[in-house]
């Protein structure tokens, strides 16, 4: 499933059929491409994060500072599984991954498991 966040004026979303990065400054009318590397894997959902957008990708956890354009590793050890989604519960940044919930302190460059 497409994941789209709003950030400021614009839609951002994943086009999970081109791994891309695009963005809509017209409600989703139209879409224009911002990222389409592959240094990053494979796109799996984005969030807003403060002043960043992060995004877990089949290789870890990812940031941009600059809406979505360029991308910088936070977070690759596979030792919390693979990461399938992200939330922010106004504290911590929590992850769905394959060995269970796993949250986050410092914006998701260290992660501990949820529970037992």
């Amino acid at each position: 499933m497409p994941q789209i966040i709003t950030y400021g004026a614009e839609l951002i979303r994943i086009n999970t059929s081109k791994n891309k990065i695009e963005y809509s400054t017209n409600k989703g009318a139209t879409w224009n491409s911002r990222y389409s590397g592959s240094s990053v894997g494979t796109f799996i959902d984005l969030i807003e994060y403060g002043n960043e957008i992060i995004a877990c990708t089949s290789k870890g956890v990812y940031y941009s500072s600059n809406k979505g354009a360029t991308w910088n590793s936070r977070y690759t050890s596979p030792s919390a599984g693979n990461f399938l989604s992200l939330q922010n519960n106004g504290k911590e940044l929590l992850a769905s991954t394959s060995k269970g919930l796993y949250y986050s302190t410092n914006k998701g460059a260290t992660w501990n498991k949820r529970g037992s």
